[in-house]
């Protein structure tokens, strides 16, 4: 939220006079916490309502402020009667929840990283060149990175445990220890 000096917030990046006429240059955010203080320059923290939020997993803020999460499943169109509402297809149009876009992100994540290597399997096909085994074993631990991945997000009962899916593990000095259960991809060849 705001910096505020004399009740008053102040722009970062503008100079402001004081109430003594003193100029302050637009450079003031560069000033110590002390020398902030001892020109009465204070931060003022946002009302919980206006604070920023992660909009991967929430859509806004109810007018009390309560964040507003995104649906875990996907949610089909309807109109204010509750009439479905058809799209460009004629079919029901449908906003893929939570679950589904991740997903489908992460099958977007094994096909990009298995993509540098297709050109083995074509090659087998074609040549029947044998593909090297750290190829073959890599493209595996892939799809069954994918697989695992695919099936956590399936398995998150609630919208807390679906967020957990994005927590990287960390050990007793708060550093982490692997990557997210979302982003568990073997190392690349």
């Amino acid at each position: 939220m705001p910096w505020k000096y004399n009740g008053n917030t102040i722009q970062v990046g503008r100079a402001f006079t004081g109430t003594d006429g003193t100029q302050y240059p637009k450079v003031w955010m560069r000033y110590s916490a002390d020398e902030k203080a001892a020109i009465g320059i204070t931060w003022e923290d946002p009302p919980a309502s206006e604070a920023p939020f992660d909009n991967m997993f929430y859509s806004g803020r109810q007018t009390d402020g309560t964040l507003i999460p995104k649906s875990l499943t996907d949610t089909l169109w309807v109109d204010e009667d509750g009439n479905a509402v058809n799209d460009l297809t004629g079919e029901q149009g449908k906003t893929l929840g939570l679950k589904n876009t991740a997903i489908a992100t992460a099958k977007e994540q094994a096909a990009t990283q298995l993509a540098p290597y297709d050109w083995y399997v074509t090659r087998k096909s074609e040549k029947s060149t044998a593909i090297p085994s750290s190829v073959t074993t890599y493209r595996d631990a892939v799809r069954t990175a994918c697989a695992a991945i695919e099936t956590s997000i399936g398995n998150a009962s609630d919208f807390a445990a679906f967020m957990a899916l994005y927590d990287r593990p960390v050990d007793s000095d708060n550093e982490p220890t692997g990557p997210a259960p979302i982003n568990d991809w073997p190392d690349a060849i």
